[in-house]
């Protein structure tokens, strides 16, 4: 179960990068998930869950924007599979490297599976808006599951 928990998390970072480390230290403060005895242990800090959750909004509405550039850019790209990586790592302590090969892997579904599902939705809608917040709403209850279920 948990192998599928890393992909679903890395899936998560492909199709909003900071969400799933927001949620993980969401989980940690919470109790939901133990980093304590890890060298993130500092996630389950209020602060770490303030300046990680602000950092996840930015990202939502950021995403709006005309001028972002698509995540399927090398350094975009980049980005999601390192958070991708480092998020199914934090879910998997003690074999941080399968948890990190998983959440990579998720990330590059997630991100390349993401953008074909978003451009289907936005030319079904006729519009982009829509499409990105039913993404955004995606994403998050996603990571908040997986966390859960972790």
């Amino acid at each position: 179960m948990i192998y599928v928990l890393a992909i679903l998390i890395g899936i998560t970072a492909g199709l909003r990068a900071m969400t799933p480390l927001a949620a993980i230290s969401w989980g940690a403060y919470l109790g939901w998930i133990d980093l304590s005895a890890t060298p993130a242990a500092f996630l389950g800090n209020i602060i770490a869950v303030i300046i990680t959750t602000l950092l996840a909004i930015g990202e939502l509405v950021t995403d709006q924007l005309p001028q972002t550039p698509s995540r399927k850019m090398p350094m975009q790209f980049g980005a999601r599979i390192v958070l991708g990586a480092l998020t199914g790592a934090l879910l998997m302590p003690g074999s941080w490297i399968i948890g990190a090969l998983l959440g990579a892997v998720g990330a590059i579904i997630g991100t390349l599976a993401g953008a074909e599902v978003r451009a289907y939705l936005a030319k079904s809608f006729g519009r982009d808006l829509p499409a990105a917040l039913i993404e955004d709403v995606l994403a998050v209850v996603l990571a908040f599951i997986v966390v859960y279920l972790a």
